[in-house]
């Protein structure tokens, strides 16, 4: 069975203190893809060393010099573009439409930050002095630890590593343990862009060791700057733990989004937006849809619409022509039949032949392929959901959505803001006065008009606000501001003292005059 190490400093690490995983595909679980040799906290340490080491010297590398090594891996990706796709298919059973969409997403994010190494920008402020300058200058944060989801396995790790590399930082980098085939092609692919050793480390470790590794690593002052994707719970804990050292971390955490139904909406398109905002990944998105907030005298339209499309969509192998595959890992499985139970008397579930895992005793119409061989969920849309469910408030990972109904705009920013998260948000209306005030009143740092909750572009700024980050923003030029810090430098070359608020030129000015009339 093939090994697969974690990188530190570009070398395989030969040991497995943290133990192996063995890593099958979702879809097809005889299909194995290999072994996880896990590290542990020491393994983090030893890359924050190594990392620390070597930043200085990168940093010092001419910022256009550090571009033209992301577009260098850029070009790499896109050369190699298929074969990464089938892996992230093969690895988590995302559909292979959607992972080369994500793989995509790499590229695009690669063709954009190549230029920012040419750019950069500080400014020249005017000083309130003669003969004195006032700069600014982007510097570099230091040593990034990076740790993400397995959900976007190359596309999030690309939002955060791409513009840290050109900011001129090292990275280290632990990726979810169950896609260690992926992070292994996304790092080699990275490495052979020309990344120095040193300066990119990848550790395959599961989350108690990440965790007590980064403590200790800030407590040898190996670690800049903490970014992290993945659930509102370990955000906090990374939250706090960077907070000790005076850090802020870069946050990007879950969502209930919510995908607001008007009167006047294009129902058709609303419910292909839905469809595939609740659906698609096997709803395994920060973004995913979260609640269908409907207006009441088009809910029952909608509904039947809504229901009669996820009925119909294909569902099964993701080599296929699917809206969705397996769940990325067996370990979300169990998690998300508690969340099944959600569903109350009250409730009208909809929208499959029945309720949970797909097996030959729980068939799907119409599924493609084999339901036995992997990890298949039937779609779920949950109607009748209010405030007060468990269900309004509760991130469901996986293919569950919950429909809820109300009368007055204000209502649907309530139902739309309630739970306390706000990453992804989307209307369906006609009228740009709903779109507005929907866009004001809404929590989310993210919103869509007439589309989907999910979906990215890798020149917007990317993140949520309350449960669902701290602000801190991803992709675009926003994103800079994570992996730099501001310094500022005034230069007197007056050739004496000049004191700032002291010795400042004032202007005679007669205050007290007045027009005459």
């Amino acid at each position: 069975m093939r090994t697969i190490r974690s990188l530190v400093g570009g070398v395989p690490v030969d040991s497995a203190p943290g133990g192996t995983l063995t890593i099958s595909n979702p879809a097809r679980l005889d299909d194995t893809l290999g072994e996880a040799a896990l590290g542990d906290e020491a393994t983090i340490l030893d890359a924050g060393r190594a990392a620390r080491a070597t930043q200085s010297a990168w940093a010092t590398t001419p910022a256009p010099t550090r571009g033209r090594v992301v577009q260098q891996f850029g070009r790499l990706v896109e050369d190699n573009a298929e074969a990464l796709a089938r892996l992230i298919t093969r690895e988590i059973g995302k559909p292979i439409r959607e992972s080369r969409g994500e793989v995509q997403e790499v590229v695009d994010t690669c063709n954009f930050f190549l230029s920012e190494g040419r750019r950069l920008y500080g400014q020249t402020v005017p000083s309130e002095m003669p003969d004195k300058q006032l700069f600014t200058f982007r510097v570099p944060v230091g040593v990034a630890a990076i740790v993400t989801a397995g959900n976007f396995p190359v596309a999030v790790p690309s939002w955060y590593i791409v513009p840290a590399l050109v900011c001129g930082n090292a990275v280290v980098w632990k990726p979810a343990e169950y896609t260690p085939a992926t992070a292994e092609a996304f790092s080699q692919l990275l490495l052979h862009a020309g990344v120095p050793t040193g300066i990119f480390s990848m550790v395959l470790a599961d989350g108690p060791s990440t965790f007590a590794g980064l403590e200790q690593a800030l407590e040898e002052g190996l670690v800049d700057k903490i970014g992290f994707t993945g659930s509102t719970e370990i955000g906090r804990r990374i939250g706090e733990l960077a907070g000790r050292h005076l850090q802020t971390p870069c946050l990007e955490l879950g969502g209930k989004n919510p995908l607001v139904v008007m009167p006047d909406a294009d129902l058709d398109l609303a419910v292909e937006g839905a469809l595939f905002s609740g659906f698609g990944t096997a709803g395994q998105r920060c973004t995913s849809l979260g609640t269908v907030i409907v207006h009441a005298d088009v809910h029952d339209d909608f509904i039947e619409r809504f229901s009669k499309a996820t009925a119909q969509a294909p569902i099964g192998d993701p080599t296929a022509d699917v809206l969705y595959g397996p769940m990325i890992s067996s370990r979300f499985c169990d998690r998300f039949e508690t969340w099944l139970e959600l569903a109350q008397p009250h409730h009208a579930v909809l929208g499959s032949t029945g309720v949970g895992r797909i097996a030959d005793s729980n068939p799907r119409d119409g599924f493609v392929g084999d339901p036995e061989s992997g990890l298949f969920y039937h779609p779920t849309i949950v109607d009748g959901v209010r405030s007060d469910d468990d269900l309004y408030a509760t991130e469901t990972f996986g293919p569950l959505v919950g429909v809820a109904t109300f009368e007055s705009f204000d209502e649907a920013i309530a139902l739309a803001n309630g739970h306390g998260y706000g990453l992804s948000s989307s209307i369906y209306t006609s009228d740009p006065l709903s779109v507005f005030r929907f866009r004001e009143g809404i929590s989310a740092g993210m919103v869509s008009v007439n589309n989907s909750t999910s979906g990215a572009e890798a020149h917007l700024p990317f993140g949520g606000n309350g449960r669902s980050g701290n602000g801190s923003r991803q992709s675009g030029i926003w994103v800079l501001d994570q992996f730099t810090r501001w310094q500022a430098m005034n230069w007197d070359y007056s050739g004496h003292l000049q004191k700032a608020q002291m010795d400042v030129t004032d202007v005679d000015a007669d205050l007290g005059f007045r027009l005459t009339e």
